[in-house]
This record gives C-alpha cells, structure tokens and sequence, in this order.
C-alpha cells in the first residue's frame, strides 16, 4: 500500500539506526503565533510506509486530513500496514503554544515515525513529520516540523466552512481572529504535489480586502512545531 507522505523539516539531537524499535514517549509543541492543529496522528510503522511524500501527490486520504483535519481514513491506512497510532492526543485542536505532553507509544517491530495535523486556518497546509528512523540508543530526540501545502487546493484565503475534499475555502479560523468577505487571493502557483507551504498572505482589514486572514496573526515562518521522542 502506498499511502501520501508528510515531508519533515529534521534537527536532531541525536541520530542511530535502527533495526528493533522501542517503548517511546512523546511531547508535541505547536510553536505558532496564532495557528490551530486539528487532531493530531502519531504512527509509527514500517520503512515502507508513508503518510505524506514531498514531491509526490497528496493520496484522498492526505487530502482529507490537509483540507478538513480528517485523520479516520490515515489511520486506517496505518493499521492495514501493519502500524500503530495514537490518534488525537490533544482531545482537540492544538491552540497556539499549546503542548501534549506524556503520549505513550508502544511502537513493536515498526521502526519509522511519523506525524501529521492540519493547519488551521489554511487551505490545505498542514504540519507533517515523514518516516524518521527511531533510534535504537535511548534518550531524547528533538525534531522541529515544518509546514507543507498537500497541493490539492488554492490557496485563496476564503474562510466560508469548506472543508469537504475538492471544496475550495478555508473551514475556520478557530480563535475566532479572521475575517470576511475577502475577495480571495490570487494563488499562481501551479505546483500540484506536497511541498513547503509558501506561509498565508493575509491582509489587516477584517471586514474585506483580499483575504480572510489576518496577516498580523496568522502569517508564520518554519519550523511551526516541535516534537520531542524521549526512546526508552
């Protein structure tokens, strides 16, 4: 099975091969000035397995999870290839400079993982971690995580609810900071594959102009996350 792959932006305390993977416990920091993450998916899995891949196209089920923060049908996709996930460990959104904290995973014979939410609000950015190699030395591994756009929708900056896969719009800016009746943002880019979000235009008037989000809060510069894998 193929699955849609999450590219990782990496700095690493410390590096290993692998070749048994162990009990780990996980820390995940939303580092954003004022973006949410929809329920977050930690897998951990094999080396031939993917969520998300940089350069390549978004598969429906990384589509769904970049356009609306979907994870049901990743996690499926995990669990067929043979994976384990812990799904949602916040209990919700992960607010700006928000932390989850103790996430316990038994990641078994499964040597790679790999992390992925949506990023909110956008069109189909999310925050991704792609296939890193669990040590096999404990310790504690820190791994800063970039923002990539799935490629599936322009960028236009329009909240209005959508959400749906194929729906053009943004479906919220959940602290309650965008605005409306924007007119929408010219996306020119013509690239249709999983790469680094080029970050949101927005603009400073709440009640039009070109976007519905506010530049002032909503713009971020990568990484956009930390995740710290303490390998037991």
């Amino acid at each position: 099975m193929k699955l849609s792959h999450l590219t990782t932006a990496l700095l690493l305390t410390g590096v290993a091969s692998s070749a048994t993977a162990a009990q780990l416990e996980i820390s995940f920091s939303n580092i954003t000035h004022g973006n949410h993450f929809t329920p977050v998916l930690i897998a951990a899995h094999d080396s031939n397995t993917h969520l998300f891949q940089s350069g390549e196209e978004a598969t429906p089920a990384l589509q769904k999870m970049a356009e609306g923060g979907a994870i049901d049908d990743l996690v499926a996709a995990v669990t067929g290839a043979n994976g384990v996930s812990v799904a949602n460990p916040a209990n919700g959104l992960l607010a700006p400079g928000a932390k989850v904290t103790g996430v316990e995973l038994d990641s078994g014979d499964n040597t790679h993982l790999s992390l992925v939410a949506m990023v909110l609000p956008t069109n189909d950015g999310f925050v991704g971690l792609d296939s890193w190699q669990i040590p096999t030395t404990p310790g504690t591994y820190t791994i800063s995580l970039n923002a990539y756009d799935a490629g599936t929708e322009a960028n236009d900056e329009i909240i209005n609810g959508g959400g749906a896969p194929g729906t053009a719009g943004i479906p919220a800016a959940p602290g309650g900071d965008g605005g409306a009746n924007g007119t929408g943002v010219a996306d020119g880019s013509t690239n249709d594959k999983v790469h680094i979000h080029p970050g949101v235009l927005g603009d400073t008037d709440a009640a039009g102009g070109a976007s519905d989000l506010d530049s002032r809060i909503h713009r971020w510069l990568n990484p956009v996350a930390r995740l710290v894998v303490v390998v037991k």
